[in-house]
């Protein structure tokens, strides 16, 4: 740690891991000159480091000159002038601290709301930015033709046993394609744009602060996975994580429930910056966005289990069909908002 602290010309008075993140090793730095973040790039997820940083750098320089009061976390360079540190097989960049706090779970639909209109805030301040120049950092990330196509070959060619024991959740799936015919058409109709888009909106990804009692999002983090995209992409994990009081690894599927309150303040959040830069035809597609992800996230969880865990991994036996069947049922919880 000296050696990397040493890039940056540091003096440190404490440093601290960060464990919120599933990703990244992050760390919170006190310095004589101020507070950092520094982190560690995860290579395995991440196989292009440098392609992160271009994009961070490229979003970076269009705001200073167009949008210098927008709160972003800026790299910092190292004294040579690098955002990005490889050192000893490891990657490493580092941030100027945000004051502020991140949340892993929702306790009402003010923070549903405040949250929509940072992701949205932070594509609608980018709608002039030329997103095709940013670099894929994850290749089909949110790909549903390939997710289906994965689904297809893992209930012919999986492991045969729970092929068999899971037949009711393939045959949901299955019966459930219509997701992907939509988004077949989505993605090519003329009115459809893409846009800077975040693609990992989970709550834990905005910065909020609390002011004489009233707590207020500040700002988005976590910009790894920041993309050309659609805008579903980024409505549909946010209805993905926020909308239900539990996660994806929730057994007990009677206390997977939509909120519906939520996915208001999801709506009106999310509309306050953007209702005007999204076409009529996108606007229609607005609820779709969660049938989307939550669809998609359900193939991929039963894709890793036929295929025995090779993708997610499981800590114990089944694990991924508990997540298959959490999100099977978030679905139908889901659609009954509609």
């Amino acid at each position: 740690m000296q050696e990397i602290f040493s890039l940056y010309g540091w003096k440190v008075n404490s440093y601290a891991p960060i464990h919120q993140g599933l990703i990244n090793s992050t760390y919170s730095i006190q310095t004589n000159t101020g507070n950092y973040i520094l982190q560690s790039i995860n290579h395995n997820v991440f196989k292009s480091p440098t392609a992160i940083d271009e994009n961070i750098n490229a979003i970076s320089s269009y705001l200073q000159k167009n949008n210098p009061s927008y709160l972003f976390t800026h790299l910092v360079p190292t004294l040579n002038g690098d955002t990005l540190v490889n050192w000893e097989g490891g990657y490493y960049r580092a941030f100027h601290k945000v004051e502020g706090y991140a949340l892993s779970v929702l306790d009402n639909e003010n923070q549903v709301e405040q949250a929509a209109m940072q992701f949205a805030g932070f594509t609608s301040v980018l709608k002039n930015f030329e997103a095709s120049q940013l670099k894929d950092t994850l290749s089909d990330f949110h790909n549903l033709n390939l997710r289906y196509h994965q689904f297809s070959e893992a209930i012919v060619k999986g492991n045969a046993q729970r092929i068999t024991e899971t037949k009711a959740a393939i045959s949901f799936l299955v019966a459930h394609k219509k997701y992907v015919d939509i988004y077949a058409a989505f993605i090519h109709h003329t009115d459809v744009k893409k846009r800077v888009t975040h693609h990992d909106t989970k709550i834990s990804n905005v910065l909020f602060q609390k002011n004489n009692g009233i707590e207020k999002a500040i700002c988005v983090i976590d910009l790894d996975t920041v993309m050309a995209g659609y805008f579903i992409s980024d409505i549909g994990d946010m209805c993905r994580t926020c909308l239900c009081k539990v996660s994806e690894e929730e057994k007990d599927l009677n206390k997977v429930v939509v909120d519906a309150a939520k996915w208001k303040a999801l709506e009106k959040g999310y509309l306050y910056f953007m209702q005007d830069e999204l076409s009529s035809f996108e606007r229609d597609h607005f609820f779709y966005g969660g049938q989307f992800m939550i669809y998609m996230q359900a193939l991929r969880f039963l894709t890793d289990h036929l295929n025995n865990d090779i993708y997610y991994g499981a800590k114990y036996e089944g694990q991924n069909l508990v997540r298959t069947l959490n999100q099977i049922r978030l679905l139908e919880q889901y659609n009954k908002l509609n």
